[in-house]
């Protein structure tokens, strides 16, 4: 067995580790604040950076969507990298290489190079996969009946950095305007420092290692390094209805919310609304998204994960209805917007935890991995058709559309639970 192989001491006894646990959902919590912080920061002036850039709006869109396209990507060497070597330094590369994307975005805005902005949006992106990867993190020591919760704590740390970023945004364009930097690229320079924070805070804090710990504790036939390539958690993922169930819910759910909200703001342009009506709207939907997620734990824990996917698809089904047939009614889009913050956070936190409870120990690194990258691939074609349905047929029929993709799933939810309902 190769030191990549060797499992890790356990240096506890069981009981010993309610104390683990909570001290590693305390730094993955810290970790999150940060690299949402980071994120939103960023993301914040992105379109605008890239149009002053790009010198179009045309080609602003391409922005968020190589930030995107790097966190699909990314998603299976860091699960691979995960899956070898553990938790810690997986998430602590995700943090080196966005904020080295960061400094890139930074360097192609003072350049004028478009394409070498793009480049580093894409780098960017790894962030967004650390975030992501942090949820699953937080369900290595769980307990299999707190997992949901344990995954959703997580997820609601993101509120702190998604609703500050966007609002220290200008004070970082304004803080680099004698250093010959773009204001808007300030943020991105605030971002590279916040992401080397946390990956300062998880190389030294995130020990022992929540992943190894985990396999150090599994039954000595679940120690298989074999077990943990890429390829066994497809495997597993193929060989489990649940497993297939968990992986279409996240993507689905990632999906519906992402072609909508995306669209919201121009629809909200369309209609009338101002700057701060938008801010407004989309903060609200912010808020559903991550604010009442651990809500949306203990309802995955306490009634089931099928339940929850059935809450998912219920909630972004009436967002869907709401938001499409709001037209000038503000107050009803703003509705629809937070149930479809609150749909996705059912289906990522129910999906999540599925996943992890359906394929066996040594390959839920690689599986999770494999999760995230088909998430956030589907979520850059969702958001990309969106732009094309709105100019072709409008946003009412893009909510319809997301509402369809909604039609599988509940159909799959069903078979699967009468199927778990057989003798």
């Amino acid at each position: 067995m190769t030191a990549v192989e060797r499992p890790v001491a356990v240096p506890f006894d069981a009981a010993g580790l309610p104390a683990l646990r909570r001290r590693t959902s305390a730094v993955l919590i810290a970790s999150q604040i940060l690299g949402g912080l980071g994120v939103a920061t960023g993301i914040a002036l992105a379109v605008v950076l890239a149009q002053e850039v790009a010198g179009t709006e045309s080609l602003a869109g391409l922005a968020p969507t190589a930030t995107v396209t790097g966190t699909a990507v990314l998603s299976v060497p860091l699960a691979a990298l995960m899956t070898a070597r553990g938790r810690r330094p997986g998430l602590v590369l995700a943090y080196l290489i966005g904020a080295s994307g960061a400094g890139i975005v930074v360097a192609g805005a003072v350049m004028g190079s478009f394409p070498l902005l793009l480049v580093g949006m894409a780098g960017f992106g790894a962030a967004s996969s650390a975030n992501l990867q942090a949820r699953f993190a937080a369900a290595d020591l769980a307990e299999p009946e707190r997992r949901a919760q344990a995954i959703s704590n997580v997820v609601w740390a993101t509120t702190i950095g998604a609703v500050l970023g966007p609002n220290i945004a200008a004070p970082a364009g304004r803080s680099v305007s004698g250093l010959g930097i773009p204001e808007a690229a300030g943020p991105f320079v605030w971002a590279a420092g916040v992401f080397l924070l946390s990956a300062l805070l998880v190389a030294v804090l995130l020990r022992p290692d929540p992943l190894l710990t985990a396999r150090a504790l599994a039954p000595i036939e679940e120690r298989s390094p074999a077990a943990r390539s890429i390829r066994a958690g497809a495997a597993a993922v193929r060989a489990s209805p649940r497993a297939r169930l968990a992986l279409v819910t996240v993507a689905v759910s990632h999906t519906a919310m992402v072609s909508v909200m995306s669209m919201t703001p121009l629809d909200l342009g369309h209609h009338g609304a101002g700057i701060d009506l938008i801010g407004l709207v989309i903060s609200v939907h912010i808020a559903g998204m991550y604010a009442f997620s651990p809500l949306m734990g203990r309802l995955s824990d306490r009634f089931g994960r099928l339940s929850g996917i059935g809450l998912a698809v219920a909630l972004l089904a009436c967002a869907a209805l709401l938001a499409g047939t709001a037209g000038a009614d503000h107050r009803q889009t703003a509705a629809g917007l937070f149930l479809l913050g609150l749909g996705w956070s059912a289906g990522l936190v129910s999906g999540s935890a599925l996943l992890t409870d359906s394929v066996p120990q040594p390959a839920r690194a690689a599986a999770q991995g494999l999760s995230d990258l088909t998430m956030n691939a589907s979520a850059g074609l969702g958001g990309a058709a969106a732009g094309l349905v709105v100019a072709q047929a409008g946003y009412g029929w893009l909510n319809a559309v997301a509402a369809c993709l909604l039609l599988p799933l509940g159909a799959l939810a069903l078979f699967t639970r009468r199927g778990r309902s057989r003798p």
